[in-house]
């Protein structure tokens, strides 16, 4: 049976008297698209800050690769192998999509030069390539600002950075959020791409349509509880809007 790469189980936070997550469990295995969706306020935010690093449980287990594991911050979680793509990106948008895949990890020149601080523009130009050609993108330029590129591609960059470092898991929110067909098209693409190339993708999502269509399963959060998870084989926007709504749907598995 396959392991989970992130799991968690029992997972409780509350802030004051508001109880955000209840005994929460999620999990998500290598190689696959899982989809984390609920209703506004179902606490899908809350969960993703714990797994990321950016907030702590008040109870529960979280498990990487069948190992007890504990996040004290982000970078807790990155060194584990955990990205997290964002709604806003967090790109600079005056560097180079190059810059902005080593941005924090810049590598610099050996010897004298290195110790000056001088960067390996080459071998990071030639490692960008090598991941832009491993994911599929396609970008105008290498070497104009983030900022002259479209909103796909920014997101495409964002992405590609994610998974150049991410190692096991990334959580996308709402990664189509604002772009057009063609574009939104392109990054559903990308995000077959990473899965296929052996990482874990959590889809945070509001598009029913879309969940369908690119996740291979899905993980229900209801007033910080979960409720479903369920394979995506076979399922209408119903189930999905159902199992959001009252916790109950007709195809999936109904969580305790």
């Amino acid at each position: 049976m396959t392991i989970p790469v992130l799991e968690a189980t029992g997972i409780s936070r509350h802030f004051g008297g508001v109880r955000a997550l209840e005994h929460v469990d999620f999990r998500v295995y290598p190689g696959e698209i899982c989809a984390l969706i609920g209703d506004n306020g179902a606490g899908k935010s809350t969960l993703v800050k714990i797994l990321s690093g950016a907030d702590k449980p008040d109870g529960g287990v979280i498990k990487i690769d069948g190992r007890d594991v504990g996040f004290d911050s982000p970078g807790a979680a990155q060194a584990s192998g955990i990205s997290t793509v964002y709604q806003d990106l967090a790109l600079a948008p005056e560097l180079t999509p190059v810059d902005n895949l080593f941005l924090g990890r810049e590598e610099v020149r050996s010897g004298l030069l290195g110790r000056l601080g001088v960067l390996n523009r080459p071998a990071m130009r030639r490692k960008s390539v090598a991941q832009f050609a491993r994911l599929g993108v396609n970008l105008r330029s290498l070497s104009v600002p983030i900022s002259s590129l479209s909103g796909g591609q920014r997101q495409s960059v964002a992405i590609a950075r994610a998974a150049m470092w991410a190692g096991r898991v990334i959580f996308m929110d709402e990664p189509t959020a604002a772009l057009g067909v063609i574009q939104t098209e392109r990054v559903l693409q990308l995000i077959r791409q990473v899965r296929d190339a052996g990482l874990a993708v959590v889809l945070i999502s509001h598009n029913m349509p879309q969940v369908l269509e690119v996740a291979d399963r899905v993980e229900v959060l209801r007033l910080g509880k979960s409720v479903a998870q369920m394979p995506t084989k076979g399922l209408r926007v119903e189930d999905l809007v159902s199992a959001m709504t009252s916790g109950t749907y007709s195809r999936a598995e109904v969580m305790p």
